[in-house]
């Protein structure tokens, strides 16, 4: 039996641009408890990345983001003894969260020079619509369009 579902946290804006996307993706940076340098690596990334674009930080931001959004992505589902991989649509919640998470963790996967340079790198390259993390948007909503045929067994 499932308990109940899991209360969403109120998360605070971040003092410099007053976003709460902005502090999702520190605390996401953040190792160790380690907040002031996740602060001071993410700003000092978004500001240099925004600089080479020629936008403001905030518009570039939601740009990156909104690039790696996936509309589709597969559960599995057990029917009748079989595992399904069912597509469904993502809620806007979770897209900002997925979108976060693949950003970070194809940075972080990344070796060679700064944790900085890697993710500005990253930023960048999600902005102009190429890159590890958009690879994975991609991969994720291809294996929901292949699935579609199981798509009436959502429930």
């Amino acid at each position: 039996m499932r308990g109940k579902r899991a209360k969403k946290k109120n998360v605070l804006k971040d003092h410099k641009y007053e976003s709460e996307l902005v502090t999702r993706f520190i605390s996401k940076v953040m190792l160790h408890g380690q907040k002031k340098k996740a602060e001071g690596i993410f700003y000092t990334v978004l500001e240099t990345a925004s600089k080479e674009v020629g936008l403001e930080a905030m518009d570039f931001l939601n740009q990156v983001v909104d690039n790696l959004r996936p509309s589709l992505e597969v559960k599995a589902r057990r029917v009748g003894g079989a595992n399904y991989h069912i597509p469904l649509p993502v809620t806007p919640h979770r897209q900002e969260t997925l979108a976060i998470r693949w950003l970070i963790d194809s940075a972080r996967k990344k070796s060679g020079s700064s944790f900085t340079d890697i993710l500005k790198k990253e930023m960048l390259e999600t902005y102009n619509g190429s890159g590890d993390a958009m690879k994975k948007k991609e991969e994720t909503e291809r294996m929901a369009e292949a699935n579609k045929a199981f798509a009436h067994f959502r429930w």
